[in-house]
């Protein structure tokens, strides 16, 4: 073989292998794209029992595409049973996961699968060393020949057939591998050199070395329009190897069969490798996606739970990133298993915590059913009495409790609040049907004491001297009017007092100044009773002044302890103040007496 075919085999032979070999990494993502679909564990568990007891070869890549389809369909499996389960009405903390029987004669044949594979790399590494020893004996027959051109003519027919053996003996230690062709080829060589053949047959068998190289070159040509990348890379590898084990053509075509075989062959190799860099380029935006996801569902996990329905919002939130995991594909074969693992722990970690959360809740709606039950026997038990004004205090004092009381399911919840409430109503409809024609009487109270306050408003804008006894007359007559209904009682208390103040207020002014007048007038006469009579009535009026100052304390300290949180509190805190305002105008009035005997002593002096 002459010097042009030695450059596909030695001077090039680093290039070809590199255009020619899938990575490791690539070899595994061939079997991905020529994989079968699966779509029940029955369909796989069928595949992997054909693979553990058949004739072919457990295949890696096949083996560990199947386990990683079977265990997304098993987990799939038990989610959706998880799932029903809920959706049926069913205890999320009951819920128990049950052996999947598929399973565990999963793991059996794949233990036999895995078996069978390591016997068969024992075997492929035995034959290889048993086809280095042979190929190593077929270079040393042939170094042998290469002792001078009339010998190597004499045993032409001797190589051929060497040489055939060589093409019959399969792989060898890749380790050895490059070492072994350049020393084949070395001695292939020399034989050639060596060989005086005729020009006829010489030439004939170039020429049949020439039909066979641009038959490869076509066929190479061809795959450049095989859809299929990774069945035109495989077919690629197998016309390599014929090409090598063709002899030479003529000096002057060596060059040119080369050019056009391997310019072909760059068209495949590019087209592969681009194939997977594109699938690498997924299989990372998947991670990422995944990455995403999972940190997604670790944060909706350590987000609080403060009740039911923040448990069931986060886990419909979990449940729709279980659903778009499903939509991604796989991520980096070395990355796959660990990211899907990270994704299980943190749903895991959040499930379990809910169960415990609602087992724990169990406890708790039992002891809250209990109590209900217990008021609704209460309101049972009142339900038929005609005691209406301290029954309705005792009804409504249960219906705060029950309000008191924590959740219960919302079935049982809805039936027990329904038994409570017809009891209640069943009081409060014979109240109201017996308290009927009371309602009627109040009504008309009501009607009655508003013309009193329409009258006293009236008084208040005409005044008059007679404006005290007219007020004392309309209060006597509204204290004599019965009751009001209930929700205009505050209303009415307050119109009324409000036009009643005013009219004390100007009653109060009145009356002082009168009482001032007249003391005025007085004070001369008190003076001709003796010469210390003046100071004897105003050490009266100063005792009466402290009187009231101590008393208008005393009704101002005890205002600061009531409580305004009732309407009767209320009410009562206005006639206080009412009462502390009468007491402060007689202060007033008793101040203003003291300073008259003051000016009139002043006058004296």
């Amino acid at each position: 073989m002459d010097s042009q075919e030695n450059i596909l085999e030695t001077g090039n032979q680093e290039e070809v292998i590199q255009e020619t070999t899938a990575p490791e990494v690539e070899s595994n993502e061939v079997a991905a794209e020529e994989r079968k679909t699966y779509a029940t564990k029955q369909e796989v568990l069928d595949r992997v029992k054909e693979i553990a007891h058949g004739e072919e070869q457990p295949q890696k890549e096949e083996v560990e595409y199947l386990k990683t389809v079977f265990y997304k369909l098993h987990i799939a499996e038990r989610e959706a049973k998880l799932k029903d389960y809920i959706d049926g009405g069913g205890d999320p903390e009951a819920y128990q996961i049950t052996p999947d029987e598929d399973e565990e004669v999963f793991k059996a044949e794949m233990g036999i699968i895995k078996e069978r594979r390591q016997q068969q790399f024992r075997e492929m590494e035995a034959e290889k060393e048993e086809n280095l020893k042979k190929k190593l004996d077929i270079i040393e027959k042939i170094k042998a020949m290469v002792t001078s051109p009339e010998e190597a003519s004499k045993t032409y027919q001797e190589f051929k057939t060497l040489q055939q053996e060589w093409r019959d003996i399969k792989a060898v230690p890749a380790e050895r591998a490059n070492e072994l062709w350049r020393n084949y080829q070395l001695y292939v060589e020399q034989f050639y050199d060596l060989l005086k053949l005729n020009s006829e047959a010489r030439e004939l068998d170039f020429r049949k070395n020439l039909e066979a190289k641009t038959r490869l070159c076509e066929a190479a040509e061809k795959l450049a329009d095989e859809e299929d990348v990774i069945s035109a890379f495989h077919q690629l590898q197998k016309l390599h190897q014929e090409y090598r084990e063709i002899g030479p053509v003529s000096k002057d075509l060596r060059e040119e069969i080369w050019q056009r075989f391997k310019a072909a062959s760059t068209v495949i190799n590019k087209r592969h490798q681009q194939h997977f860099e594109d699938l690498r380029a997924r299989e990372e935006e998947n991670l990422a996606r995944k990455t995403a996801l999972c940190e997604k569902v670790e944060a909706i996990a350590a987000e609080e739970n403060k009740g039911s329905a923040d448990w069931e919002r986060h886990t419909q939130e979990i449940i729709e990133v279980q659903q778009e995991w499903k939509t991604i594909g796989f991520a980096p074969q070395k990355m796959n298993v660990k990211i899907f693992e990270r994704f299980r722990a943190a749903c895991d970690d959040f499930f379990a915590r809910k169960a415990e959360y609602f087992k724990s809740l169990k406890d708790t709606f039992k002891e809250n059913v209990e109590k209900k039950r217990a008021l609704i026997e209460k309101a049972k038990a009142l339900q038929d009495s005609t005691e209406w004004r301290s029954t309705s205090d005792k009804l409504i004092a249960l219906q705060k409790e029950w309000k008191t009381i924590g959740m219960v399911p919302k079935k049982m919840g809805d039936q027990l609040w329904e038994e409570f409430l017809a009891a209640c109503n069943k009081f409060f409809e014979a109240r109201n049907a017996a308290g009927a024609g009371q309602r009627t009487e109040e009504y008309g109270n009501l009607e009655k004491k508003r013309d009193v306050i329409a009258r006293l408003s009236a008084i208040a804008e005409e005044g008059g001297d007679d404006l005290q006894e007219k007020v004392q007359a309309l209060v006597e007559e509204y204290n004599a009017i019965g009751h009001v209904p209930f929700k205009e009682k505050d209303k009415l208390y307050k119109e009324y007092h409000e036009v009643l103040d005013r009219l004390y207020k100007e009653l109060n002014i009145s009356v002082a100044k009168r009482r001032l007048s007249k003391f005025k007038d007085n004070l001369k006469q008190v003076a001709e009773r003796g010469e210390g009579a003046l100071d004897t009535e105003r050490a009266r009026l100063m005792r009466q002044y402290d009187s009231l100052k101590q008393e208008i304390q005393t009704y101002e300290n005890n205002l600061g302890f009531l409580s305004v949180s009732s309407k009767k509190g209320n009410s009562l805190i206005d006639e206080m103040n009412r009462k502390v305002q009468k007491l402060k105008d007689d202060l007033q009035l008793v101040k203003e007496k003291i300073k008259a005997i003051d000016a009139e002593n002043a006058g004296k002096e």
